[in-house]
Formats: C-alpha cells, sequence, structure tokens
C-alpha cells in the first residue's frame, strides 16, 4: 500500500503540471501560466518560503510598487486550483481582472498579497484554515478542508 501511494504521489508530482508539493526544501516547477498571464522572472525561486501561519508562497516575478496593505483595496488577475490540478476559480479565463478590498477575503489572501508589490506575481499554497476549512465553499467547487493554491497578478493597490 506504501508503494501505491508513493508512486501516486510521484506520478501527480512529475505528471500533472500545476501540482504543488507543500515541502520548503523540495523544488518545484513553476505553475503552468494561464493565458493573459505576464511572465515568471528568470531567478524565480522553484522553492515555497512559510510563513509562521503556515502559508507557503514564492515570489515569481518582483513588482516595482508598493506591497499592499491589509486595508488596501487591491486590482488582480488571479488562477485559482486544487491539489489535482483542477482549476476551481480564474480571471484570466473571464477576461477581466478582479478588484476587492484585501481585508474582505480568505486569510490566506490578506497576508499572500501583503509579500509581493505591484507589478509583481506571487504563487500561494493556502492550507485549509487560512483559507474555507471544513466547510469548503457548499455547493460550490471548493471541497471541504481544501489547500488552495493560486497564481496571482497584483495589477494595482488602491
Amino acid at each position: 500500500m506504501r508503494l501505491f501511494a508513493a508512486v501516486t504521489i510521484a506520478c501527480l508530482v512529475f505528471f500533472t503540471p500545476e501540482f504543488t508539493v507543500a515541502d520548503e526544501t523540495q523544488e518545484v516547477p513553476h505553475p503552468k501560466l494561464p493565458a493573459g498571464a505576464g511572465k515568471i522572472a528568470d531567478d524565480a525561486p522553484k522553492t515555497f518560503a512559510k510563513t509562521p501561519s503556515g502559508l507557503q508562497y514564492r515570489v515569481l516575478r518582483a513588482g516595482a510598487g508598493a506591497n499592499p496593505k491589509a486595508t488596501n483595496t487591491v486590482k488582480v488577475n488571479y488562477h485559482g486550483w486544487l491539489d489535482d490540478g483542477g482549476v476551481f476559480d480564474s480571471s484570466y479565463k473571464r477576461g477581466e481582472p478582479i478588484e476587492f478590498p484585501l481585508n474582505g477575503v480568505i486569510k490566506g489572501w490578506t497576508e499572500g498579497m501583503q509579500l509581493v508589490g505591484e507589478g509583481g506575481m506571487i504563487e500561494l499554497l493556502i492550507p485549509s484554515d487560512l483559507g474555507y476549512g471544513a466547510r469548503g465553499t457548499p455547493g460550490g467547487p471548493i471541497p471541504p478542508n481544501a489547500t488552495l493554491h493560486f497564481l496571482v497578478e497584483l495589477l494595482e493597490v488602491k
């Protein structure tokens, strides 16, 4: 049974381009970019950093502008997926960015978006307790206790 699990995980890591491993020391390929996304910097890290809350992130492109505060409104493009690679939401697919107060979203977004500057791109790996927790999104695409993966471009800080 352990061998089966190890082989299954290995297959997910090597054959599912959007799957991300939650190990800070292991190099993980950069996510597949959705149509319309900007470029990842050549020197973008292959590993994730971890905050005390458990949020994992890597800045894929540093922004030249200011980092937002939790009280700011941000304009972003984003692409969100689950561990199995299934996309649950994407402003890129809708063809338009979204604007919202940073303190009005899930904790993982509020914390994570403060780590990148305007014009930058960040990848977030949000544990369930910083996302939708045990409730998930009832009737929606996010199951209970789901880890959330996001690629986010910070377009503007207001």
